[in-house]
């Protein structure tokens, strides 16, 4: 799903000033994964739909008159095993901001901004679903946060995957005015009550704009990780006959079929391929890449599926709805399918990282490139890229410990009331660490295909996907095969990855929609 983008209206303004970005319409039911990540960008501004305004405030209407007449979770009483306890009318209004103060406990270091702006903008949108019963001013007050670069201070450990509310109560105090706002200044200070406190709190905004941020980049990433293994199979004169399309029409699992046409079409390769004049297979890196890679791209659907409801989703407790002048007391803020989802998502990216360093280990072999080994120089006794092998392992080691099941903890708190906990939040966090050591670990296969296309004398044709690759990395990876440090190398290669990326064909398509 993708939300509609309005050109923004020119305003009177000095020749100078930097062009207003395009506002990105919400509406509570269409905000796409990538669109979380331009909003946290600040690529585009947030602009509330006005029915979707319209949801909020009879939202917030309803709420009020519904804790006024009986007992509301949150509203009329306390929280967690407190909540047999009534807030006396008098103090309900304060009952709030004390439920802020006392939650507003989030420890460790201070988020990035990026991270920050994307759970404001996951919080906007999800209120303008109109199942949170508080009053507009907040929804308001967030899209002007992220209109004008506006955040505030939020801390990392917070959460158990039960809801972010360690982080959101860290908001409802900025946004209430006790808290400062840092980089701009922000929207003018609420007069928040028992109404808005937990109607904001309740919900996983920081973990699942996380995940949004994480799943954006892994996406990209994986992408360019098939371009950096199309080189790597010119590299070694690999077969295509592990790509052909009969292979895999007869065991046609939607993500390996599409990982085989993608490869086929990067390369140039026919559907039924001959067979090859030399070996006969080659080493699972290259053999069994769509059987490995396939499964990861189907579990980056599955991920973008599970983040598509939940941005767009009414999962506050209690839930209000004004037709039925009702508070649902519910569990849909535990998040157990985005834990799981998150948790198999980053188990798939380690099969494909792991098959990124059997890679590496083919082009470091006589037997496979017919080179020096290592891709060394003509020096006696030179080592190459023998180095970048123990760099990917390293890199390896840490992405292995990021991708271990968040999912397998548990907590039990409150005084036993809330007796399980999903770990999405850990879940988010490790996808976002994953992110550095997966691109560190292609970084250095790339360096390598390049170095052993170079002392090949190969260049792929320039019609072809590969070709446009291969020549985006010789821009920028230095010829230069002498002993010396690759830091600066792999370095470079890191960075070069989205633009290859972009030459992979169909990248933008959902690879389970393959046939």
């Amino acid at each position: 799903m993708s939300s509609r983008i309005v050109d923004g209206v020119a305003e009177a303004e000095a020749p100078s000033a930097p062009a207003k970005p395009d506002a990105l319409v919400l509406d509570g039911s269409t905000l796409g994964v990538d669109e979380v990540g331009k909003l946290a960008d600040g690529l585009v501004r947030p602009l509330p739909d006005a029915r979707a305004m319209e949801r909020v405030t009879a939202s917030w209407e309803a709420a009020r008159r519904i804790a006024a007449q009986g007992r509301v979770y949150g509203r009329s009483t306390g929280v967690g095993a407190n909540r047999n306890q009534t807030v006396p009318t008098g103090a309900a209004a304060e009952h709030g901001l004390r439920l802020l103060r006392s939650h507003a406990g989030a420890i460790g270091e201070e988020l990035p901004a990026r991270q920050v702006r994307a759970m404001l903008a996951v919080r906007a949108n999800q209120l303008l679903a109109g199942g949170a019963g508080l009053r507009p001013g907040v929804v308001t007050a967030l899209c002007e946060a992220l209109s004008t670069g506006a955040r505030p201070a939020v801390n990392e450990f917070g959460s158990v995957g039960t809801g972010d509310i360690a982080a959101l109560a860290q908001v409802g105090l900025t946004l209430a005015g006790e808290r400062p706002w840092h980089e701009r200044p922000g929207p003018a200070p609420l007069a928040l009550d028992n109404n808005d406190a937990l109607a904001l709190i309740s919900s996983n905004a920081l973990t699942l704009g996380q995940s949004a941020l994480a799943l954006a980049e892994l996406r990209g990433l994986l992408a360019a990780t098939q371009a950096v293994a199309a080189l790597s199979l010119l590299a070694v004169d690999g077969s295509h006959e592990a790509y052909a399309a009969p292979v895999h029409a007869a065991r046609p699992h939607r993500g390996s079929v599409r990982v085989a046409q993608v490869m086929r079409e990067l390369i140039g390769a026919a559907d039924r391929p001959a067979p090859p004049a030399g070996r006969i297979q080659d080493p699972y890196g290259f053999r069994c890449l769509p059987q490995i890679h396939g499964p990861a791209l189907e579990a980056t659907d599955a991920l973008e599926d599970v983040l598509t409801v939940e941005i767009n989703a009414a999962a506050e407790n209690p839930l209000i709805a004004p037709d039925d002048m009702a508070a649902y007391h519910h569990g849909g803020f535990y998040q157990a399918q985005l834990a799981i989802a998150l948790d198999h998502f980053r188990l798939a990216l380690m099969q494909v990282a792991r098959l990124s360093t059997s890679r590496l280990a083919a082009l470091n072999e006589p037997a496979c490139t017919g080179l020096r080994p290592f891709l060394a120089d003509g020096e006696p006794a030179s080592s190459g890229v023998m180095i970048l092998e123990y760099a990917a392992g390293a890199a390896l080691g840490d992405l292995r410990s990021f991708c271990a099941p968040a999912s397998l903890g548990h907590a039990v708190l409150s005084r036993g009331v809330e007796e399980q906990a999903s770990f999405a939040s850990l879940a988010a966090r490790q996808a976002l660490r994953a992110c550095g050591a997966y691109r560190l670990v292609v970084a250095c296969e790339l360096v390598a295909a390049v170095r052993a296309l170079r002392q090949r004398g190969l260049r792929p044709p320039a019609r072809l996907p590969v070709g446009r690759v291969f020549a985006l990395a010789t821009e920028s990876l230095d010829a230069d095969d002498t002993d010396r440090p690759l830091t600066d190398d792999v370095t470079t290669a890191g960075a070069l990855l989205e633009r290859l990326a972009e030459a992979v064909p169909d990248r933008g398509s959902r690879y389970g929609d393959a046939r």
